[in-house]
């Protein structure tokens, strides 16, 4: 196992980070409408008697500590990964019993991160080629003090295999358990570029839509993608 101890933490503030999720979720009212998440729990007992639909809406909400919590516009996009989480869709550096936030430093990154892990979808389902789900490209704001893996370690490579992500899960859960913010690491996607997992949602801000993107599926990986807005259609280089 590696040993979180050898791991460094440094400050890392990235202005204009990248994150690309599907399109497919609507905003959440309650982290939406109501700025201040310690209101959150009265409005909920009182919408539970009306609406008990609202908790697969709202998901795991207690998963985030209240002080770790944020709310106002764009909260959706930062609560989501923590409220929605499940051990059927396992990442990096979480098993699914609880949540990360990933996001990366340039755009490229972030689009060959997601295709990535699109294509491996695809795949397992065995989907025909032709033009797939839309994503939409997130703009946020870094700031927090991170453990970080991009030093070449020999020690924490087991964390950064392309496939193999148990050293990093088990390397995620103690960071986590021991007070960690999250990991900063080096995309095994994109050579050069930097992406992080965040453990809690407070220690990013102000996400502003950007793009909507289409991807395009050729039956082995995603090979273009589409700028939604303009309609201009861009090759992708091959990936890891």
């Amino acid at each position: 196992m590696i040993d979180p101890s050898r791991i460094p933490q440094r400050r890392v503030r990235w202005r204009g980070a990248r994150r690309i999720i599907r399109s497919i979720h609507p905003p959440i009212d309650l982290f939406e409408d109501i700025a201040d998440p310690a209101d959150w729990p009265l409005l909920l007992a009182a919408e539970q008697k009306t609406n008990p639909r609202l908790m697969e809406s709202l998901g795991a909400l207690d998963l985030v500590p209240p002080s770790r919590r944020v709310g106002g516009p764009g909260a959706s996009w930062l609560m989501a990964p923590f409220t929605h989480v499940s051990t059927d869709r396992p990442s990096r550096f979480t098993d699914g019993t609880y949540g990360v936030l990933y996001l990366a430093r340039r755009f490229g990154t972030a689009l060959l991160e997601t295709m990535h892990h699109h294509a491996r979808f695809m795949a397992r389902t065995h989907e025909p080629p032709g033009w797939t789900s839309q994503f939409r490209e997130l703009v946020l704001e870094l700031d927090a003090g991170l453990h970080d893996l991009r030093g070449g370690d020999a020690g924490v490579a087991p964390a950064l295999d392309p496939d193999d992500y148990g050293p990093a899960q088990a390397l995620g859960r103690a960071l986590r358990t021991g007070g960690s913010d999250g990991v900063v690491y080096p995309s095994v996607r994109e050579p050069g570029g930097e992406c992080a997992g965040l453990f809690y949602p407070d220690v990013v801000r102000n996400p502003v839509q950007g793009r909507h993107l289409d991807y395009h599926w050729d039956g082995t990986r995603v090979d273009l993608y589409r700028d939604a807005g303009s309609g201009e259609v861009f090759r992708v280089a091959v990936g890891r």
